[in-house]
């Protein structure tokens, strides 16, 4: 019975007020309740004109199959789909759990029946951070047999990257491998994973169900509920009105790096420090005309995408990423052009030379090198992948600015192979928007990265850059939850005079005593370049006497040279202060994360 259908037919034998009574009542029964219900009414008729007659007793229901959401999640992508997922099975009668890679080992997976795994795969064809020891654990020679368990694997990934997916690619071997019976075939997903995910979703959930056979009886639905308010989401993004656009580099600086607020007032959104905030951005006029004029397609031109039909150019303007190019793109627009040349680069042996034209190109490049003159507007689009959403990391508390929400955004301009490039989002919200413009946004929550549970405990903040922002909301949280943990800032950029982000701010965090210590590294103020790396070193003393005081270690920034660079300046730390071995600080260093005391936002 649908939703919308009455419980009872208008012809039942009832008033219309107790038609309307019952109606709202039974469809809440559980199923065991009707068992009873069912007894107790038959009792009553057995009474009639005499004692009541005890209710027959009510049937044990069957129990719930359970099933366990494994997910490996790097921005948050992984376990908020594991959440969904959790819903979804509750909704079919699965007792459902969602369970982080980072949470559990292996040996834990033996005599799970059902287990779904949603996994990200990050840079070039990494692990996420919280999913590391899990994954090399269960690639391993002491990982369970899992015989008897029923999987399906989820991968997260982005086509742009050489490993399109490996993580999701490796588990679903493994898990096979290991004895586990593949009930529903593994999806890939690109940046744009909505439809993949819900299709995987659906048919994993069904395969599953069918398999685990639960005889639990069907929910009864319930009456037509009352329109839910809007809410925003991935889905759905919110848009809100940019309130206000800061340059935050000073005069001469080689670098363009901008503050940004947002109104939220009346979006629903709430978000933690540690979270990102997701903008979808428009693609720039001038990308657009260009790759309108080497086609030479009308730009008001009907096409046909996923969500509908539109112009062409609003196509290439809010729907398409219309820059980025990798081998399936390339594949995709290889079959218009039959270009002998474009032909000899896809090929496998030449994977080094694919590699080195990708590097600093954009499709504006390959439509100029490899023309395709008699292509559609459609076959266009057809060889696009939808424009997806950038997340940042969020520089502002809610509790220190209500129904607001702040980034910290790096404007990213260059030249390449004889053409002028900028990155779509920067340079979107640094140009492509005036203040009182609406950007759709949403909130990707981050679990994984938040300021320490304790408000006691100490705090040590490592973020070069843009890399600033969510420790701005750092020590905007702890500063309004009146946190009394000590708090101490490692900041680097170019030029003090022209690249410190938030200056005042700090410095006045520090003369109130809420920054306890803070250390800069300005890399081109002096002959030898110096880093955040190297203030660790030169305080190594103090930061080994702060972790073993319970401090917890934040890092944001780069991932591919900072990240790599910081991490082995803490090893080398933790080893020569704690004068341990390698292998011990190894294990030390793994206990903070553990403990989830060492944090890293880098990309």
């Amino acid at each position: 019975m649908s939703k919308t259908d009455a419980f009872l037919p208008s012809t039942a034998p009832f008033a219309p007020e107790q038609v309307q009574w019952l109606n709202g009542f039974l469809p809440n029964l559980q199923p065991d309740q009707m068992v009873w219900l069912e007894g107790y009414l038959s009792g009553l008729r057995a009474g009639q004109g005499g004692t009541v007659a005890a209710p027959v007793a009510a049937v044990a229901p069957t129990k719930a199959p359970e099933l366990t959401v494994l997910f490996g999640s790097e921005s948050g992508n992984a376990e908020g789909l594991a959440d969904q997922t959790v819903k979804a099975a509750a909704a079919l009668g699965f007792k459902a759990k969602a369970v982080s890679m980072g949470d559990i080992k292996p040996a834990k997976l033996k005599g799970v029946e059902n287990l779904l795994v949603i996994v990200s795969t990050w840079g070039e064809g990494d692990p996420p951070e919280n999913a590391i020891d899990f994954i090399e654990a269960l690639m391993g020679d002491k990982a369970p047999k899992l015989d008897g368990t029923r999987f399906s694997v989820l991968g997260l990934g982005d086509t742009s990257y050489e490993f399109f997916c490996k993580m999701g690619i490796d588990i679903d071997a493994r898990l096979e491998a290991l004895g586990g019976q593949r009930v529903y075939d593994r999806k890939d997903c690109d940046v744009d994973f909505d439809d993949d995910f819900a299709a995987w979703q659906k048919g994993a959930l069904a395969a599953l169900k069918a398999a685990a056979a639960p005889a639990a009886a069907p929910a009864i639905a319930a009456p037509a509920a009352a329109p839910a308010a809007v809410k925003y989401s991935r889905k759905n993004p919110f848009p809100a009105t940019l309130t206000e656009r800061v340059l935050l580099n000073g005069a001469g600086s080689a670098k363009e790096t901008i503050h940004l607020e947002f109104d939220l007032d009346g979006s629903g959104l709430t978000y933690e420090t540690g979270d990102a905030l997701a903008v979808v951005p428009h693609n720039a006029a001038d990308v657009v005309d260009d790759i309108l004029k080497i086609t030479g397609l009308d730009p008001e031109s009907t096409v046909t995408l996923k969500d509908g039909d539109c112009s062409l150019r609003k196509a290439l303007t809010t729907k398409l990423d219309v820059t980025g190019i990798s081998l399936p793109v390339l594949k995709r627009y290889y079959a218009l052009s039959n270009s002998a040349e474009l032909d000899a680069l896809l090929q496998p042996e030449n994977k080094k030379q694919l590699q080195d034209y990708l590097y600093g190109r954009e499709l504006i490049d390959v439509l100029q090198q490899f023309p395709a003159p008699d292509m559609t507007a459609n076959e266009l689009v057809s060889v696009m992948r939808k424009l997806p959403p950038r997340l940042y990391s969020i520089a502002s508390s809610p509790k220190a600015h209500e129904d607001e929400v702040h980034l910290t955004v790096g404007v990213v301009r260059y030249d390449a192979h004889n053409r002028n490039r900028k990155g779509v989002c920067s340079t979107f919200l640094a140009e492509g928007v005036e203040e009182g413009d609406k950007v759709d946004i949403f909130v990707t929550p981050n679990k994984h990265f938040k300021v320490p549970a304790n408000p006691d405990a100490p705090l040590i903040m490592v973020g070069p850059g843009t890399g600033i922002a969510p420790f701005r909301a750092f020590m905007e949280e702890r500063h309004a939850t009146g946190a009394a943990g000590k708090n101490w800032l490692i900041f680097g950029d170019q030029h003090y005079l022209t690249d410190f982000l938030y200056q005042t701010e700090w410095q006045s965090y520090l003369e109130d005593g809420v920054l306890s210590k803070l250390d800069v590294a300005f890399s081109r103020d002096q002959e030898k370049k110096v880093y955040v790396q190297d203030r660790m070193r030169e305080n190594a003393k103090e930061l080994y006497t702060w972790l073993q005081e319970g401090a917890s270690f934040c890092v944001c920034g780069d991932a591919s040279r900072m990240a790599v660079d910081v991490d082995k300046a803490l090893h080398d730390i933790v080893a020569q202060q704690g004068g341990l071995s390698e292998q011990a600080a190894i294990d030390y260093v793994k206990q903070l994360k553990a403990d989830k005391r060492y944090l890293r936002d880098v990309y």
